[in-house]
C-alpha cells in the first residue's frame, strides 16, 4: 500500500510544499551560481530512472566550462571551485531535483539516479535498483555517500528496494539531513564526486 500509493502521495505533496517554502533559498542559490560560474544555471543530464526509463534530471551546476588549448573542457578537479564543493557538500546543487520529484521523475528516497552507460553493466541483481523511482537520497548515501565502494553502494541500492516502507524512509530522510549538517562522504578517496563505474569484475 505505501510503496504503490502513498509514497508518490507524500511525493507531491512535501515537493511542493518544499518547492514553495525553499523558493528564497533557490533564487539565492541560482543567482550566485550565475555570477560565480556562469550559465547556463541548471545543469541537465539523462538519468535512467523507474524500470530504466530515461528522464532528464536538473541539478544547480557546479563546476565551470573552462577549457584547454585544444578546446577540451578541463579536468572535474579544476572546474570544480571551492563554490562548487560548497554546493555539493551542503547538498544545495540538488534543490532543482524538487521539480523532478513533483513530476513523478523521482522520490524523496530511493536509489540515486546514476549514469546511462552503467545500465548495461549491472548484473541482474544490481539492475534490480530500477525497480523503484530514484530518489533524492537513499540507502546508499546514509552509508558513505561517495566513500563507499560501487558494490556495497549497489548493493546497499537493491537492499532499499527489497525493504521499501514508511519507517525506513522517515530513518533515511532524517540521517540524511545529519549527514548534510557534518558533510560526511562527499568525495572519495581517489575523486572528487565517485570514479565511475566500471562494471563487475566476476
Amino acid at each position: 500500500m505505501y510503496s504503490k500509493y502513498i509514497k508518490r502521495i507524500l511525493d507531491i505533496i512535501l515537493s511542493a510544499i518544499a518547492l514553495v517554502v525553499l523558493s528564497p533559498v533557490i533564487a539565492v542559490v541560482a543567482v550566485l551560481v550565475r555570477i560565480k560560474l556562469g550559465a547556463p544555471i541548471i545543469f541537465k543530464q539523462k538519468r535512467p530512472g523507474k524500470n530504466g526509463k530515461i528522464f532528464t534530471l536538473y541539478k544547480f551546476r557546479t563546476m565551470t566550462d573552462e577549457i584547454d588549448a585544444m578546446g577540451e573542457l578541463l579536468p572535474d578537479e579544476v572546474r570544480l571551485k571551492k563554490f562548487g564543493k560548497f554546493l555539493r557538500s551542503t547538498s544545495l546543487d540538488e534543490l532543482p531535483e524538487l521539480v523532478n520529484i513533483l513530476k513523478g521523475e523521482m522520490s524523496f528516497v530511493g536509489p540515486r539516479p546514476l549514469l546511462v552507460e552503467y545500465l548495461e553493466l549491472y548484473n541482474d541483481e544490481q539492475s534490480r535498483r530500477h525497480e523503484v523511482r530514484p530518489g533524492l537520497t537513499g540507502l546508499a548515501q546514509i552509508n558513505g555517500r561517495n566513500d563507499i565502494t560501487w558494490e556495497d553502494r549497489l548493493k546497499y541500492d537493491v537492499e532499499y528496494v527489497d525493504n521499501v516502507s514508511f519507517k525506513n524512509d522517515v530513518s533515511i530522510l532524517f540521517k540524511t539531513i545529519k549527514l548534510v549538517f557534518t558533510r560526511k562522504g562527499v568525495s572519495s578517496n581517489t575523486s572528487v564526486t565517485m570514479e565511475k563505474f566500471k562494471g563487475n569484475i566476476d
